[in-house]
């Protein structure tokens, strides 16, 4: 870990829809995320004090989301409360930041939860460099009464901010394929939650095969692949409403599209009869389609935009065996970045955009990897039976993908980019084809 020096800064956030945000002061501190394995940072977390036993009850479980999204995060020690040698948890406290120096906390996390006039309720927080004896940080947020769960994502999202310097990525959801077998049936389903598999929710009703959810942008829409009388057909659905607008039959279709960067294009590939699987780019709003590759016998499949929009990767058996492409839509040309053994799939963009993610087969083995952008700097991060279709978490430190042993279930993982800190996703049922969405505005 490394503790840079800066000035002090101020700054205001605003925060839509249920939410509102009030006053930050800031002091220097910060793990550096730029190494490769990191000494997760030790963190104190007190329960958020309050004036009801209600209300203690909901500091309480505040308290323990930030605790696990922190602790999930693999950047952040979360300390036994046992250890606590000042217990006090009222905010206006006096801070004896001795007492947590002997208990090696480098950072304090203190905040209450009160209810307003309106009924909905105001959570105060505040975060404390233990050795500078400063306050890092200070936020009032205001949440509906359901909501205080996403207002403790969002505290754990600030507390990440600032002490690493990037984006947090808690207070995001997941859409996957959920299968079981009923009664001696196959049965897949797509589901949503809460990154931390809190609010599980199924979006579809298992009669029909679906694969492959993507989310817009724009996170109140999803795109899929519904098989309706084993037919490839591609859905959009309102995640709220479960509502479900046709957007095509596509035959040879086997991944879902992808949403461009604004929600209003989606860039996908289908087959045509003579086995030629090229890739096209649909308009949303008038459903105009333009064919992006078209080379006889080749298989051009997995695209993926940029965040920019101004360019996609996919990938092409068109040299023999699958290998990365970028294309540069500004002159429909395509470039080759990946030049590695074995075979290269499912490519994917980092929301940075310095990163791209790919699945690859090699000898028999599955791989996730990362490149940048040009095809450089190509490394492996995890191998396996099997793994595929990798997803970003919205601040682009995190991959998502599906994982299966030999015989074993269909699982999610979650690995840091530098390929430590593997996570097991806990889901109902086995679980693949994740798709990550951008942090909830």
């Amino acid at each position: 870990m490394e503790k840079k020096m800066a000035r002090p800064i101020i700054k205001i956030l605003a925060f839509i829809l249920s939410f509102g945000v009030y006053t930050l002061q800031a002091e220097p501190l910060r793990i550096d995320v730029t190494e490769g394995q990191i000494d997760p940072m030790p963190i104190a977390i007190l329960d958020f004090s309050a004036t009801s036993p209600e209300l203690a009850a909901i500091g309480q479980n505040v308290a323990q989301v930030i605790t696990a999204d922190l602790e999930r995060s693999g950047l952040f020690k979360p300390l036994d409360r046992a250890s606590f040698i000042q217990g006090q948890n009222d905010i206006n406290a006096s801070i004896r930041f001795a007492d947590w120096r002997l208990i090696n906390a480098q950072v304090l996390l203190k905040g209450s939860v009160s209810k307003s006039q309106d009924g909905r309720l105001r959570f105060e927080f505040r975060l404390y460099d233990v050795y500078t004896e400063k306050q890092m940080i200070g936020f009032a947020i205001t949440a509906s009464l359901d909501a205080w769960r996403r207002a403790a994502h969002k505290i754990a999202d600030q507390v990440y901010k600032r002490v690493t310097g990037d984006d947090g990525y808690f207070d995001t959801k997941i859409v996957y394929v959920g299968r079981q077998v009923n009664k001696g049936r196959r049965v897949e389903r797509i589901g949503i939650m809460d990154q931390d598999g809190a609010n599980h929710e199924w979006l579809t009703n298992g009669k029909d095969l679906v694969l492959t959810p993507r989310f817009s942008p724009k996170l109140d829409t999803i795109a899929y692949l519904n098989f309706l009388n084993k037919k490839p057909h591609v859905y959009l659905m309102k995640t709220n409403t479960r509502q479900n607008q046709l957007l095509g039959q596509f035959p040879g279709m086997t991944y879902a599209p992808r949403f461009s960067g604004d929600g209003n294009q989606v860039v996908m590939s289908y087959a045509k009869l003579d086995g030629t699987s090229s890739i096209y780019l649909m308009n949303l709003h008038d459903k105009t389609v333009q064919r992006l590759t078209n080379i006889p016998q080749v298989i051009d499949t997995s695209p993926c935009f940029s965040p920019d929009n101004s360019k996609i990767v996919f990938m092409s058996d068109r040299s023999g065996v699958a290998q990365l492409y970028v294309m540069d839509l500004s002159d429909m040309e395509a470039k080759r970045i990946s030049f590695g053994p074995g075979e290269y799939t499912t490519p994917i963009w980092s929301p940075r955009g310095d990163l791209i993610a790919f699945t690859k087969r090699h000898k028999g083995v599955f791989s996730l990897g990362v490149m940048k952008v040009d095809g450089s700097e190509e490394r492996i991060i995890t191998q396996g039976y099997l793994i595929d279709e990798p997803t970003w978490s919205a601040n682009g430190r995190v991959i998502m993908y599906t994982h299966q042993e030999r015989k074993g279930p269909s699982k999610l993982h979650t690995i840091d980019i530098t390929g430590y800190n593997e996570r097991v996703v806990e889901t109902p049922h086995e679980a693949m084809g994740a798709s990550w969405s951008l942090l909830i505005p």
